[in-house]
C-alpha cells in the first residue's frame, strides 16, 4: 500500500501538468467549437463544409504532409543507416550535423529558404544562366517551396527516430544475409528495412503530425495564395477574432489527422 502511494506521489506532478497543459485546453477547444450566441450549435462545422475553400485547404494540408513524410523517410533512412554503421568519431560528427539545425530558429531557417528560392536567389539565377527557366522564374509561393522547407526542418526528427533503432540492429544479421547470397540492396530491403520499421513508423508519425500542424514555414514560403489549415486557424484567431470557428477548424484537423494516422498506429502495433 505504501509503495502504491509513493508511486502516485511521483506521478502526480506529471499528471497535473498533463491535465493543465493538454487535457483542459483540448476540452476548452471542443466546447468553443460547438458554442454559439444561442447555446450549443454545429454551425461552425457546417460553415467549414458549406464552402469548398476550407475542405480544399484541409486536403492540401494532408497531401503536403504525406509528401513531406515520404521524402523525409527516403532521405532520412540512408543518412541514419550510414550514421549507425560508421566509426564512433564519424558518428558523433554526423549526429552533431543532424542536431545542429534544431539549435536554430525555424523562422531563421525559413528566411534562409526565402533567400535561396526567391526570384533573385542563387537557385533561380543559376537556372536562368543555364537557360532552363525564364526571367520571372521563382519557387517562392509554391507547394514545392513548402515541401523543400518542411523537409529540411523535419529531417532531424526522422533521422533520430531511425537512428535509435538502427544502432541496436546486430551487424551479423547483415553479414549472414550477404553470406547467403544477398546483394547489398537486397540485404537492406529484406533484412534492415523490415527490422527498422518501428523507427520508420515512429519517425513518420512525428514528421506527419508536425508538418500538418505547422504554419510558420508554410505561411512564409507558400504565401497567402497557398494556405494550409494551421495558417487558416491562426488567421481566424489573430485577424478575424473568430475563436469559435478557429476551434471548429482545430477539431476537424485533429480528427482528420487521426483518421490518417490509424493505419500507422496499426502498423506500429504489428511491429511492436
Amino acid at each position: 500500500m505504501t509503495n502504491r502511494r509513493e508511486a502516485w506521489l511521483f506521478l502526480f506532478p506529471g499528471l497535473a501538468l498533463l491535465v493543465l497543459g493538454f487535457i483542459l485546453p483540448i476540452m476548452r477547444m471542443l466546447v468553443l467549437s460547438v458554442m454559439g450566441p444561442d447555446g450549443v450549435t454545429f454551425e461552425h462545422f457546417a460553415r467549414f463544409f458549406q464552402d469548398g475553400y476550407y475542405p480544399s485547404i484541409l486536403w492540401r494540408t494532408v497531401r503536403l504532409s504525406l509528401v513531406i513524410t515520404a521524402l523525409t523517410a527516403a532521405i532520412g533512412f540512408p543518412l541514419a543507416y550510414i550514421t549507425s554503421r560508421v566509426g564512433p568519431q564519424a558518428r558523433l560528427w554526423l549526429i552533431v550535423m543532424v542536431i545542429l539545425p534544431l539549435m536554430t530558429s525555424v523562422v531563421v531557417r525559413t528566411f534562409g529558404w526565402m533567400v535561396l528560392l526567391g526570384r533573385s536567389g542563387p537557385l533561380a539565377t543559376m537556372l536562368r544562366e543555364m537557360g532552363l527557366v525564364g526571367r520571372s522564374f521563382s519557387l517562392m509561393h509554391t507547394e514545392s517551396a513548402i515541401i523543400l522547407g518542411m523537409v529540411q526542418v523535419l529531417l532531424p526528427f526522422m533521422v533520430l527516430s531511425l537512428l535509435g533503432v538502427l544502432t541496436r540492429l546486430d551487424p551479423r544479421l547483415e553479414e549472414a544475409a550477404r553470406t547467403m547470397g544477398c546483394s547489398f540492396l537486397q540485404t537492406i530491403r529484406r533484412v534492415v528495412l523490415p527490422l527498422s520499421m518501428p523507427g520508420v513508423v515512429a519517425g513518420s508519425l512525428l514528421v506527419f503530425t508536425l508538418s500538418a500542424s505547422s504554419f510558420i514555414t508554410p505561411s512564409l514560403l507558400g504565401g497567402a495564395r497557398i494556405e494550409v489549415l494551421a495558417g487558416s486557424i491562426y488567421k481566424s484567431v489573430t485577424q478575424t477574432l473568430d475563436w469559435n470557428f478557429a476551434a471548429a477548424q482545430s477539431v476537424i484537423l485533429f480528427f482528420g489527422l487521426a483518421l490518417v494516422l490509424i493505419p500507422y498506429l496499426r502498423l506500429g502495433a504489428r511491429h511492436g
